[in-house]
């Protein structure tokens, strides 16, 4: 048993308790596979916060499935309903080849500086330099929360005061990275999104600055995302893309959730990779993503 398939169940038990109880009491109740039913487990899985889209992808699946294995017994399908989820859901490559930049947006509230500092934890424990450019410069005290995380995580930040040009931020963080040899710059940003022109135009500004100055980095950009606010993130997720292209996703707070299932529905919608999953407060509570646990994880 994996150590993130043990981290990922404990976090998906409020998950897995609403639907392993619903979609296994479709599957025990069910003599054989027929019309009946299908509607009655496509009806329970968008009832289980798995959404329209994503479910309609799972049970086309099903059914081609069922026919190809000539299955007959409902009770036979969990590992198989298991298999079309863990297929559905695409995992990034965390340990990227380095110098690299990777930029970090989300709105205010979904965990973002907190994923920052466990996310340049999980680099430094994997012996990768790290250095946090606070860019998130127009919220009070952003700066000496990633601060804090930098500390806990032995990663050096570069911040100014509240209010001051992110992109100048962004720019020293790179002179920094280069003049030290560092292998990673993680970018905090504001999380504007209700203002979306002024955060269209500081991301550009931003992207900017490390085209012309750290040209030789791997570029990345990862959107945060609270997995507590259900649908509302695959909201967040549409209107993100539409101002920066997206390269991979961070999924918060899942352990505070009974709606882990969104994540079927923002990857089916998306089709992004999810990079890591939060499971809980600790340091150690990012964890990079593997789409068979965490289906597994869904039912066991």
């Amino acid at each position: 048993m994996s150590s993130f398939f043990e981290k990922i169940r404990g976090g998906l038990k409020k998950t897995r308790d609403n639907i392993s109880s619903k979609v296994g009491g479709v599957l025990a109740s069910f003599k054989k596979i027929d019309d009946d039913f299908y509607d009655e487990l496509e009806e329970t899985l968008i009832l289980c916060d798995i959404g329209v889209s994503a479910t309609d992808t799972i049970m086309t699946e099903l059914r081609r499935r069922v026919k190809e294995d000539k299955l007959t017994d409902p009770a036979s399908l969990k590992p198989v309903l298991i298999s079309i989820i863990a297929d559905m859901i695409p995992a990034g490559q965390v340990d990227i080849e380095t110098p690299c930049a990777v930029l970090v947006v989300g709105v205010n509230g979904v965990g973002k500086t907190t994923a920052i500092g466990k996310m340049a934890h999980y680099h430094r424990s994997r012996g990768k330099s790290v250095v946090l450019a606070a860019g998130d410069t127009f919220r009070a005290a952003a700066a000496e929360q990633l601060s804090m995380w930098g500390e806990r995580a032995d990663a050096r930040v570069v911040k100014y005061g509240e209010g001051a040009d992110p992109a100048a931020v962004v720019f020293d963080a790179v002179d920094s990275a280069q003049h030290r040899n560092i292998d990673m710059v993680i970018c905090d940003t504001a999380g504007r999104l209700h203002n979306k022109k002024n955060l269209m135009n500081e991301l550009s500004k931003i992207s900017r600055v490390l085209e012309k100055t750290y040209d030789e980095a791997y570029r990345h950009t990862y959107l945060v995302l609270d997995a507590t606010t259900g649908q509302n993130a695959i909201s967040q997720a549409r209107e993100f893309s539409q101002v920066t292209p997206l390269s991979g996703l961070i999924l918060t707070k899942v352990d505070g959730t009974a709606k882990g299932g969104i994540v079927c529905s923002i990857c089916d919608e998306l089709k992004l990779p999810i990079m890591f999953l939060g499971v809980g407060e600790g340091m150690e509570d990012l964890e990079p993503f593997d789409p068979m646990d965490f289906a597994r994880s869904l039912f066991e």
